[in-house]
């Protein structure tokens, strides 16, 4: 099995090769992709910009959903939740960014994330406290006393502390103006208005890939 295995790899070794000198021909930096740092985050990583009172992230989200799956399994996608936009004050925003964490946590971000979208943009409701992200969180299957642990625990604070260290940090660059806004390996910027309109997701997808393989 070892052999067939080493095998395998010597024959798609030119096709790997292949894959990418095509794609460097047709990625160009400074066009469908920005260099917006000199230094490779820790571990590779997909990191989506995004906030609940955008109305092109909600649009955006199936897709995202799309990309998440199609990831190498060594890849995380990170959902990094801004409070930058002026549809609702820092707190509730900042509150939100910890109920994206405390979604993932339970296990259930895709249907709790996709709540609060509808919540905002579909019912056109107003989230005023933590209360009203409970009751979506309470009414789309989670358990509310868990959901008050998690909002109060350090790991859920800390990493809402690091969205926002995240977010000031790209913010102060001019990597991070508006979302939703891709970035790769903390390195490189998608810029969504340079894809291919006619074949717009599997090219967004193929740069995703390629910008991964970039040192």
């Amino acid at each position: 099995m070892k052999k067939i295995q080493q095998l395998f790899m010597v024959l798609l070794m030119p096709l790997l090769a292949f894959s990418i000198s095509a794609c460097a021909e047709k990625y160009t930096e400074g066009k469908q992709y920005t260099k917006v740092s000199e230094t490779t985050s820790r571990n590779a990583e997909v990191r989506e910009y995004f906030s609940f009172y955008c109305p092109h992230c909600f649009r955006f989200e199936p897709f995202m959903e799309t990309v998440k799956k199609n990831l190498p399994n060594d890849v995380k996608f990170e959902r990094n939740h801004v409070d930058f936009l002026r549809a609702a004050s820092p707190k509730i925003q900042a509150m939100l960014s910890k109920s994206v964490v405390v979604a993932e946590q339970l296990g259930m971000d895709k249907k709790l994330i996709n709540s609060v979208f509808k919540y905002i943009h579909v019912q056109r409701a107003v989230i005023t406290s933590e209360r009203d992200i409970r009751n979506i969180f309470v009414l789309n299957g989670a358990d509310g006393d868990k959901f008050d642990k998690l909002m109060k625990s350090f790991s859920v604070n800390s990493q809402a502390k690091s969205m926002k260290k995240h977010q000031d940090t790209m913010s102060k660059s001019g990597a991070l103006k508006s979302v939703p806004t891709l970035i790769i390996n903390g390195k490189y910027r998608i810029n969504v208005k340079e894809l291919d309109k006619d074949n717009f997701e599997q090219d967004y997808q193929n740069l995703i890939n390629y910008l991964l393989a970039l040192k």
